[in-house]
């Protein structure tokens, strides 16, 4: 089989594992089935669920047995993050919605072939507090349990003892994933590895000292100027389009610094060696041209939205960069300008000078008369010099919009009601 553990190392995939030889061996020998968790606290992916996902799409394409736990009932009690606050319990309405919409993207990246979702809902939902306390309880120490990073970092806020039970719940899924499911690697962001290491000495405690299980953790993924990856001005980047258009999307991966380019190449694109390598010598040789940027942006936008949202978000990107926006449909419109000065106007026919002083575009019909004459106004993608000009808001775009360009750069976008 593929040897999948090298594949990771030179991809610098790799942060933690529990017996990396015997990980070695048994995935050289055999079809493994994994997993990782996501619990349902929001209604979408964002890209760093990637970063553990790129992993265990890279097992599936190496001919492993992906699984993922989508945690209805992890989720209901929620896990001990980072931050120094108790995260907001969610009802089961919501969880269960979050649920289905997490379900359908993850459906999209992983297919439905050789690929697994479970909950945890179902059996954790069935231990009574006694199975809990009797079965579970006994087996962790709370020294070891404190000791635990994540929780370590809680102590001196506050911790209720909900979150710091997660650790627990999160051993009992790794466990009856191994007898059920038979799973035996779990996978894991750097902050998962304690509640990673207390799901196998659980396992080796209930099924002997000679299972054969293991854990993975990957490195924090951080830009070369130490900020934390995914984060963007505006927020997180989401999977979901309605959230993060695949326009906006392309234009996140596209805009990676050249320190980081050929580190991201390696962890998020399929991309062979040989390729990626070629790639880093034009960042070093021809910095200025962005190849590297533009096949990390086509790849990734590819994995997660399909070809199609490429060939628009490159549309687009083409259509803002040349000023030409005739070609565009609204839909590329609705995407490509989401960022841009909005307004909303009427369907009304208008005077040019009226309307970008009544939208705000000119701060008055003095300004506005002076850019119409000096050629600094487009509308529609068509250069306005004359100051009687009649603006149909209707007359492109099937009636939804009018873009209006000032000067080389500044777009306004004026959504027809």
């Amino acid at each position: 089989m593929t040897d999948i553990m090298a594949d990771l190392t030179w991809r610098e995939a790799i942060n933690q594992v529990i017996d990396e030889d015997g990980l070695k061996e048994l995935t050289q020998k055999k079809s493994i089935s994994l997993y990782c968790g996501v619990d349902p606290t929001g209604s979408s992916l964002h890209i760093g669920h990637l970063i553990p996902f790129m992993v265990l799409k890279r097992f599936q394409l190496a001919g492993h047995h992906p699984v993922i736990v989508i945690g209805g009932g992890t989720g209901a009690i929620g896990d001990p993050s980072g931050k120094n606050s108790e995260r907001v319990l969610q009802t089961m309405d919501q969880v269960q919605a979050n649920k289905e919409h997490l379900t359908a993207q993850m459906e999209k990246l992983f297919g439905t072939e050789n690929f697994t979702i479970v909950d945890n809902y179902d059996w954790l939902s069935k231990l009574s507090l006694l199975d809990f306390l009797r079965d579970y309880g006994k087996l962790f120490n709370v020294n070891t349990m404190l000791n635990k990073e994540i929780v370590a970092s809680r102590l001196e806020v506050g911790i209720s003892y909900t979150e710091f039970t997660y650790q627990i719940l999160q051993s009992i899924d790794f466990l009856h994933l191994y007898k059920y499911n038979d799973v035996q690697l779990q996978i894991g962001g750097a902050d998962q590895w304690g509640n990673i290491t207390a799901g196998t000495d659980l396992i080796h405690r209930q099924e002997g000292a000679d299972a054969k299980v293991f854990g993975l953790t990957i490195p924090l993924m951080l830009k070369a100027d130490g900020t934390k990856f995914g984060k963007t001005a505006g927020g997180a980047v989401w999977l979901d389009p309605e959230r993060t258009t695949p326009y906006e999307f392309y234009q996140f991966w596209l805009n990676q610094d050249d320190r980081d380019v050929v580190r991201y190449l390696k962890y998020f694109t399929f991309l062979d060696r040989a390729e990626i390598e070629a790639l880093a010598e034009k960042v070093a040789t021809e910095p200025e041209k962005r190849e590297a940027q533009r096949r990390l942006a086509q790849e990734v936008t590819k994995f997660v939205h399909g070809e199609q949202a490429v060939v628009e978000a490159e549309h687009i990107s083409k259509a803002l960069f040349s000023g030409d926006v005739t070609a565009l449909t609204a839909e590329e419109i609705e995407q490509g300008f989401r960022d841009v000065p909005s307004v909303d106007v009427t369907a009304d026919k208008a005077n040019i000078v009226q309307w970008l002083v009544d939208t705000k575009i000119e701060p008055s019909k003095r300004q506005a008369r002076e850019d119409v004459t000096n050629g600094a106004i487009t509308v529609n993608g068509e250069r306005i010099r004359e100051v009687e000009f009649e603006l149909d808001p209707t007359a492109a775009f099937d009636g939804r919009f009018v873009i209006v360009r000032r000067g080389k750069k500044r777009y306004f976008l004026a959504r027809v009601k």
